[in-house]
């Protein structure tokens, strides 16, 4: 397929966009739907470490779910109305975003996930978990729900090298990832993977490498996040003694294409960078505003004459 023919099947874009993918996937465009299953994670609560990823807020970066002091019925309804003024209603991702979404006992994920599949409003179930937080009878249960509808689950990767792992805290080795992205797959599971752009000393080649051992790994969707430094963070504690920097917006904007021309044209992007809620971001003040941030990726795309996937070719 030639650039022209491409850029057709992806409505203009030079990526595979997740708008595109659902247009493709359901006739339509679903709305997401953040929800707040109510867990903590092994990272923090002292299983794994305390703290958590020295990135993630106090939120679990769930700023923008709902309380999970609310049922999961209220919980979807108030989601609906903050997107109703661009939705039409005719369907949604039930996305269950806040910390560790299978750090619970099983049958208590059953009376969580259920009654959400089974509803005729919901056509995605979209999971954020952690790799090492899919035991055996966690899979069976995903096994069973994705014959019921379409099921995402979210790892979060972040990177492929071990010291920035370590550095961030993130509390699994890179086999453990493996592991669950073939599990995954094997029941027919939809794997999307987090890598964050930007950890303290990476170069581009690092981050663009991560990218592409998701890609090469057979992951389904990727997200690209950019680092931000959110207040309440240990990564703000570090920023703020000088130990710490940030990418500028030509330094994101390059990287970001360099990616997009190195990974598989049938994975699906997800996100190109990242909104963090603005009353908790530090660091970059440039990110804030998304729209031209995605601008700015786009012209470079057209600049450098990168389609996704044309530096495998």
């Amino acid at each position: 397929m030639d650039i022209k023919e491409q850029l057709r099947e992806w409505n203009g874009r030079r990526y595979y966009s997740l708008d595109c993918c659902l247009k493709k996937t359901f006739g339509r465009k679903l709305y997401k739907l953040s929800l707040n299953g109510g867990m903590t994670c092994p990272n923090r609560d002292g299983t794994v470490s305390t703290g958590g990823c020295i990135f993630c807020s106090e939120g679990g970066s769930g700023e923008f779910a709902q309380s999970c002091l609310e049922s999961t019925d209220i919980q979807i309804e108030k989601a609906k109305a903050l997107v109703k003024n661009k939705s039409d209603g005719s369907g949604y991702i039930a996305y269950f975003q806040a910390f560790t979404n299978t750090y619970a006992p099983v049958n208590r994920l059953r009376e969580l996930f259920m009654p959400v599949i089974e509803r005729d409003d919901i056509d995605v179930l979209s999971i954020a978990t952690r790799p090492d937080c899919l035991e055996d009878d966690k899979l069976k249960l995903l096994e069973e729900l994705v014959r019921i509808k379409p099921v995402w689950v979210e790892l979060g990767l972040q990177t492929i090298h071990e010291e920035s792992a370590r550095f961030i805290n993130r509390g699994y080795e890179l086999p453990c990832f493996d592991r669950a992205v073939r599990e995954l797959k094997s029941i027919g599971v939809n794997v999307i993977v987090h890598t964050i752009i930007g950890l303290p000393g990476e170069n581009a080649g690092d981050m663009i490498s991560s990218a592409k051992y998701v890609s090469d790994i057979g992951a389904d969707g990727i997200k690209l996040q950019l680092l931000h430094i959110l207040r309440g963070t240990r990564l703000a504690e570090l920023y703020e003694a000088g130990k710490v920097t940030v990418l500028s917006e030509d330094e994101y904007t390059d990287i970001i294409a360099r990616i997009i021309g190195s990974i598989r044209p049938d994975i699906v992007i997800h996100r190109l960078t990242g909104d963090g809620d603005k009353r908790l971001l530090i660091a970059p003040l440039w990110s804030g505003n998304k729209l031209h941030v995605l601008n700015s990726i786009n012209h470079r795309l057209k600049e450098k004459n990168i389609i996704q996937g044309s530096m495998l070719r």
